[in-house]
C-alpha cells in the first residue's frame, strides 16, 4: 500500500496562506493529515486506499455522520495558527479536545494590538438573554466608547513598554494588558473535535466574533475533506433534534408510511395545546423555529484576502513596542 500522503489541490492552494479575520487576527492553515478517504479507510480496515469509488466514499462518510459514529473522522488532523482577541481566545480554549501552545507574554514581547469592534457589531444588551447583545447603540455612545477604550489602551500599553524599559520581568509587566489585546497561537484538533467545534461557533447565537473565526476555519475544513464537511452542514449545523414530546406532537398533524408524507386531515395544534402537552413557552417558540427550513451560509474562503507569512509577521512586528525594535 502506498503511504505517501496524497495531497489535496483544494487544500494545497491555502496552505501557509493567512486569511484576516477582524481587524488584526487570522488564521491560517498550517498543517494537516488525512481526508475523506482516511475517514472511510478508518471505518473499512480491510479496504486499502484507492480502492473505492467516490460515490461509495461519499455514502460512507454520511453514513457515520448520521448516525453518530464519530471515531473514524478522529483520523483526521488540522493544524492552525490563528491570533484573536484575548476574549474570544478564552471562549475558544474551552473545547478542551484539542493541542494547544500559545503566545506567552512571559518570555515574548506582546504586539500592542487591540480589537476594536465596527459599529454596526456595537449594541446593547440584549434584554432576553444575558450572554447576547441586541439592536444598535447609539452613534455618540459608541464613539465615546472608543475614545474611552483608546484612553484605557494607551495607558496600558505605554506602562507595559515603560516596564519592559525598566527591565521589569516580562511576566509581571504584562499583567493589566487588557482582554481586547491580541494573541496568537498553533492550535491542532481532529475532524469529529473540529466539527463539534464549528457547530457551536457558527452558530448564530454564539459571540459574533468567534463566528468569523468559526467560519474562516469551516472554509478550510471544506477544502480538506468535502465530503465531511457537506455530512457536517446536512446532519450537524443544518439540522435540530427533535424532543420526545416534540415528535409526539408533530406525528398528531403529520404522519408518513411508505407512500409518503401528509397531514393528517383536520389536525392543528394550538400554542395551549401544546403546552398543556409538557412545552414551556421558551420550548414552544424553539419548535417553531426547527419547522422554518434552516439558512446555511457559505464558507467558500475569499482567495483574495489570503496574505503570505511575511506579510502578517511585519504586521505584527510593527505592533512590538517601538523601544525593543
Amino acid at each position: 500500500m502506498d503511504t505517501k500522503r496524497p495531497t489535496i489541490p483544494a487544500a494545497e492552494e491555502i496552505l501557509g496562506g493567512y486569511f484576516p479575520v477582524l481587524d488584526h487576527g487570522f488564521v491560517s492553515l498550517v498543517d494537516y493529515m488525512g481526508s475523506d478517504e482516511d475517514v472511510e479507510r478508518a471505518a473499512r480496515v480491510s479496504y486499502g486506499f484507492g480502492t473505492r469509488k467516490v460515490s461509495q466514499t461519499r455514502g460512507l462518510v454520511r453514513y457515520l455522520r448520521r448516525h453518530r459514529h464519530t471515531t473514524p473522522s478522529e483520523m483526521v488532523e488540522f493544524k492552525f495558527h490563528c491570533a484573536m482577541p484575548m476574549f474570544v481566545a478564552r471562549q475558544w480554549i474551552r473545547h478542551r479536545t484539542a493541542s494547544v501552545n500559545e503566545l506567552s507574554a512571559r518570555y515574548s514581547l506582546m504586539p500592542l494590538l487591540f480589537y476594536t469592534p465596527e459599529q454596526e457589531q456595537f449594541e446593547l444588551q440584549s434584554r432576553s438573554n444575558n450572554q447576547g447583545r441586541e439592536g444598535g447603540a447609539p452613534p455618540e455612545v459608541y464613539k465615546e466608547a472608543v475614545r474611552r477604550w483608546e484612553a484605557l489602551r494607551s495607558e496600558a500599553g505605554s506602562a507595559y513598554s515603560w516596564m519592559l524599559e525598566e527591565d521589569v520581568a516580562r511576566e509581571l509587566a504584562r499583567i493589566d494588558l487588557p482582554v481586547s489585546m491580541y494573541t496568537q497561537w498553533y492550535w491542532k484538533i481532529d475532524l469529529h473535535n473540529l466539527l463539534h467545534f464549528l457547530s457551536l461557533r457558527v452558530d448564530p447565537r454564539a459571540q459574533w466574533e468567534i463566528q468569523q473565526f468559526g467560519r474562516v476555519i469551516a472554509g478550510m475544513v471544506k477544502r480538506v475533506a468535502p465530503l465531511s464537511y457537506e455530512a457536517w452542514v446536512d446532519y450537524d449545523l443544518g439540522s435540530e433534534p427533535l424532543t420526545r414530546i416534540e415528535r409526539d406532537l408533530i406525528s398528531r398533524v403529520v404522519e408518513g408510511d411508505e407512500d409518503g408524507i401528509r397531514a393528517r386531515d383536520g389536525a392543528a395544534l394550538s400554542v395551549d395545546e401544546m403546552k398543556a402537552a409538557g412545552l414551556s413557552a421558551r420550548e414552544v417558540q424553539e419548535l417553531m423555529e426547527k419547522l422554518h427550513a434552516p439558512s446555511i451560509p457559505d464558507f467558500e474562503l475569499d482567495l483574495s484576502r489570503m496574505v503570505d507569512a511575511d506579510t502578517m509577521a511585519d504586521k505584527m512586528y510593527e505592533a512590538v513596542p517601538s523601544s525593543f525594535d
